[in-house]
């Protein structure tokens, strides 16, 4: 039996090869909300798949050539009931398909508040090359590649991209959605327990998408306070010059606090008050923050 669970496993590992492997360990909500959808779809496609797999090798072993049962009618051109059969089952597949999806799509709209006695957390979310800008407007401070929340607690996430179009992505968490400038998304998650989950960008957007990733940091709520308070007076204050230059294209930068932060920034960069970034010099990869050179 410990044979079969194995290789049932690796069966699973397989089909599901394209997707993170981190989506089938959710932490939250619509983590498991996601990785029920995902299982439900793959056991309905393979309510087809498995059949017709063992149908190519009965059909191979009855008409081997040793087998002098096995009629052989080279005048049949016609069916009615294979024809049946044939139709019948996938139009019951993309039925069922349908049906998850379209509940599955009102179930987890991404505006929709989450089910919960506990007040929702307000984050504005800010894609730029190639880094992340995390804005708590309650709490007044900021953050640069590091997102910390609390456990067991609601987060309402506003999100917009300062440059080119993108996609944030928790996969432990749920739902990716886009960014993109001058338009606001919503999307709600949570982390039903403290932990520490990846949160990236699952859309090319130039030389620094492959680094363009962050750490998700679920902490006991008083623990969130305190990460708040200490926050508060420490480090740089985040308005619309330091968003100018922190706009600016660069790789790898180390996750840091903003001590401060204009409450009225996020809004600035939907209403497109504030420019978007500057991209390369000329259309070339600026030398300064590209892995290549210039030519």
């Amino acid at each position: 039996m410990r044979g079969v669970a194995i290789t049932g496993r690796c069966l699973l590992a397989l089909a599901v090869a394209g997707c993170d492997p981190l989506v089938l360990e959710p932490h939250g909500q619509i983590g498991r909300a996601d990785r029920i959808i995902l299982v439900d779809s793959m056991a309905i496609m393979l309510a087809i798949v498995v059949p017709t797999i063992l149908a190519i090798f009965a059909f191979a072993w009855w008409y081997r050539a040793s087998n002098s049962r096995a009629r052989y009618l080279p005048d049949w051109a016609y069916s009615g009931r294979i024809e049946l059969l044939v139709w019948s089952v996938p139009l019951l597949t993309i039925m069922l398909l349908g049906g998850v999806s379209w509940l599955g799509a009102h179930q987890l709209d991404p505006a929709r508040k989450l089910v919960s006695g506990t007040k929702s957390l307000e984050v504005e979310g800010v894609s730029l090359d190639w880094k992340w800008l995390f804005i708590y407007p309650n709490q007044g401070i900021a953050s640069v590649n590091q997102l910390v929340i609390p456990a067991a607690t609601p987060i309402h996430f506003s999100l917009t991209s300062a440059s080119v179009m993108n996609v944030f992505f928790i996969p432990q968490l749920g739902s990716m959605i886009y960014t993109m400038n001058g338009m606001r998304t919503q999307l709600n998650l949570d982390a039903d327990a403290p932990g520490i989950f990846r949160g990236q960008s699952s859309h090319f957007s130039g030389d620094g998408f492959s680094d363009m990733h962050f750490d998700v940091l679920a902490v006991p709520p008083d623990q969130f306070r305190a990460w708040v308070a200490a926050a508060h007076g420490h480090g740089p204050t985040l308005d619309a010059g330091s968003y100018a230059t922190l706009s600016r294209q660069s790789m790898n930068v180390a996750p840091f606090i903003y001590g401060a932060a204009d409450g009225s920034l996020f809004e600035d960069i939907v209403a497109q008050k504030l420019p978007p970034g500057l991209g390369p010099n000329r259309g070339r990869p600026n030398p300064g923050v590209s892995p290549r050179t210039a030519q």
